[in-house]
């Protein structure tokens, strides 16, 4: 058992309490835990059609506007039922050019044609959205963002691979990655059992109402963690409804999430991962993060038109385990907005106009419970016990764009698109401005670390491009195409600053791409170069600049193939990512231009075989690569990468009943989720050993 039973004991908000949303999903969980079962697939892919009119009507894709001219991949609700994924990486590593890097419990940090992106803006490079809709406000992110959407129980997941700001918006810098929920065919139950006192159950309804339709898919997870200390509980809620109304298609939808997991920090010493009495120890026992998140949007759509209202509500508090004095951070925000477009269609041009608007009530604080005890002298005396930041910030976004197709003949296509999105902030800091205690003392070795500026209003104002050309080849095509992505600075780039640095004189980070590729029925394979400026970093003296530059070239392909009953799946990545400026770090560390990026693999792939076993069964064997590395900007550091193998199975028992078996990491190989490099010392998050999970799934 956890030793909490929900997050709202650790959680405080501002005068709004979470009891009733954790009592709330805790009830839900106990009467169906849930599980996503390798079962679903059959009865999914019998009402393949249902799944497409329903998530393509409802236009809550990304696809019809991303379009096939680009690096554009969806993981049908069969693939992922299949999978039967207890965290987001084991879905999306089928994609090429991906890489969601696990951390402890829940945890993940994100690599879309990039490296695994870490820091307090790393989360704005990529757009994470549900429905459509992004699922947190711009400069507002949460660099694990995605435990708080239901992959487990999607009806799809979506992922655009290069800038998609264009279409999407600001943080669509490098990539996004959307989360469609769906009904599903049937109604069912099913629950699965692991290691660790893994349980897991799943509850999908499915219901008509008249003539409107109805869909819950809610579920409930608990495991006690691997390591020592790493046990976690999680609930997630996805309810779906649609109706007609006045001759307007809609689709309503609702989300919520609650984590509430006790949290590992790294295992220290070369190859500590081998280490058989380091592997499933936790140095910070005391690390925790509670969280969640409420999402409502209705989709309505009528001819051209569509309008898309929504409003978002989360909260998250988190032990910051990783910093001396182990602050904790506590932080929320409340933000609504609409998307609205419209749509022009001609002989041979179409186009789409549209908008976004949005508005944000967001806050920060940071306290740090007792004074800093162990390090030099400098940590123990810059590092006082007390209020480190305390801010509100309200924000609006506002954003317009247009979309061009334009065939100008049968076998040539032209797409244009355009967007330009102003972000501001209205920052109010709630305590002492400068870097002195909270109390106004002044600490030693020239002032404390944490450093509060003063009230401020801030306004970013960026404009991304993409402009391609396709030409037909026989069932497929091939194409090419430029585009720019932007991201505003993060807040916390902006107003969490350090060491005296009094302004954050910053500006939104530019990527530029071009990529040429071919797509056919079976195969896809598409090169790229991308250039970023303005990358964000912390330099040596702990101030956040934006003199940062970086360069990626790579080639990523994806393969199909079917013999005597055999389906095999391929994604290969080969990609290089470079430094491109020079720059002192902290710690010692030095950037020089034509390093590689730390953390960022040459290699990535997978594969797939999957064939049937009898008349009622199906197996699958999984392939996992991850290369060779850095773990350092000095590129003095390197992890020697891994491979994985997994399997899954299932067997129909009767009609309406199956079950459902994984075995993970059948080899039992020792390595590393995450290897790091900090500190003077390697530091690594140990991966888990064999795993067995067996679950029953019955249609209701």
């Amino acid at each position: 058992m956890l030793s909490r039973s929900t997050a709202s004991t650790r959680i405080v908000s501002k005068g709004v309490s979470i009891w009733p949303i954790s009592v709330g999903l805790a009830v839900l969980g106990l009467l169906a835990p849930l599980s996503p079962s390798w079962a679903v697939e059959r009865a999914v892919a019998a009402n393949d059609a249902l799944i497409e009119e329903v998530v393509v009507a409802a236009n809550r894709t990304l696809g019809p506007r991303l379009d096939s001219l680009g690096s554009y991949q969806l993981l049908p609700g069969t693939t992922l039922a299949r999978t039967g994924a207890t965290h987001a990486n084991e879905a999306l590593v089928r994609v090429p050019g991906v890489w969601v890097s696990r951390g402890s419990g829940q945890e993940q940090l994100t690599a879309i044609r990039s490296a695994v992106l870490t820091g307090s803006g790393a989360c704005g490079a990529f757009l994470f959205a549900e429905n459509s809709v992004p699922i947190r406000p711009s400069g507002f992110c949460n660099v694990n963002n995605l435990f708080e959407v239901n992959t487990e129980q999607a009806a799809a997941i979506e992922v655009w691979r290069g800038p998609a700001s264009a279409v999407l918006g600001g943080n669509a810098l490098r990539g996004a990655i959307n989360v469609v929920s769906g009904i599903a065919p049937n109604s069912s139950i099913s629950i699965e059992g692991g290691p660790y006192d893994y349980v897991r159950g799943d509850l999908r309804v499915a219901t008509d109402i008249g003539d409107q339709r109805l869909g819950i898919n809610l579920q409930s997870t608990h495991s006690n963690g691997y390591r020592d200390d790493t046990g976690y509980g999680q609930q997630k809620l996805s309810v779906v409804h649609q109706a007609q109304w006045a001759g307007w298609e809609v689709t309503n939808t609702f989300s919520a999430s609650l984590l509430n997991q006790e949290t590992g920090g790294f295992v220290r010493g070369f190859e500590a991962y081998e280490d058989s009495d380091l592997q499933d120890s936790n140095p910070n026992p005391e690390a925790y993060r509670d969280a969640w998140a409420l999402r409502l949007a209705s989709h309505w759509q009528r001819g051209a038109w569509t309008i898309t209202p929504y409003a978002r509500r989360s909260q998250m508090a988190f032990l910051q385990h990783f910093l001396p004095g182990q602050p904790l951070e506590t932080n929320e925000q409340s933000s609504a907005g609409a998307l609205v477009s419209y749509e022009v269609e001609g002989e041979r041009l179409s186009m789409r106009f549209g908008g976004q608007a949005e508005l944000m009530q967001g806050s920060l604080r940071e306290f740090q419970s007792g004074p800093t005890i162990s390090g030099s002298a400098f940590l123990v005396a810059t590092r006082p016990s007390g209020l480190h930041y305390d801010y509100d910030i309200d924000s609006t976004m506002v954003a317009g764009y247009y979309d061009l197709d334009w065939e100008a003949s049968d076998s040539w296509r032209v797409v244009h698109s355009a967007r330009v999105e102003r972000l501001r902030y209205d920052y109010d800091n709630l305590t002492l401005v400068g870097n002195t205690r909270d109390d106004g003392t002044v600490c030693g070795f020239g002032g404390c670390r944490y450093t509060r500026p003063a009230d401020s209003k801030d306004t970013f104002t960026d404009l991304a491009g993409r402009l391609g050309v396709e030409r037909t080849l026989g069932a497929g095509h091939a194409y090419l195409s430029v585009g720019t992505g932007f991201r505003a600075p993060q807040a916390t780039e902006l107003y969490r600053l350090q060491d005296g640095q009094t302004l954050a004189d910053i500006d939104s980070e530019r990527l530029t791409s071009l990529e040429l590729g071919v797509r056919m029925p079976n195969w896809q394979v598409a090169a790229f170069r991308q250039r970023s400026k303005n990358l964000i970093f912390r330099d040596s003296d702990g101030f956040n600049v934006d003199n940062g530059r970086t360069e990626s070239v790579g080639i990523e392909a994806g393969a199909q193939l079917q013999w005597a009953g055999n389906k095999f799946d391929i994604a290969a990545t080969y990609a290089r990512h470079r430094y491109d400026y020079n720059s002192p770090l902290g710690g010692g560390e030095l950037i020089e231009r034509g390093n590689m990026v730390d953390t960022a693999p040459r290699w990535l792939g997978s594969a797939h075989w999957r064939r049937p076993v009898g008349e009622r069964g199906e197996s699958e064997f999984e392939l996992i690569h991850v290369g060779k590395h850095f773990v350092n900007a000095s590129n003095t550091a390197e992890y020697d990468g891994h491979w994985l193998v997994n399997w899954r199975g299932g067997w129909q028992l009767a009609k309406r009943s199956e079950i459902f078996v994984r075995v993970v990491n059948l080899l039992d190989e020792e390595y590393a989720n995450r290897a790091d490099f900090a500190f003077g010392s390697y530091r690594y998050f140990p991966g888990m050993p064999r795993q067995f999970y067996l679950g029953f799934r019955q249609q209701l």
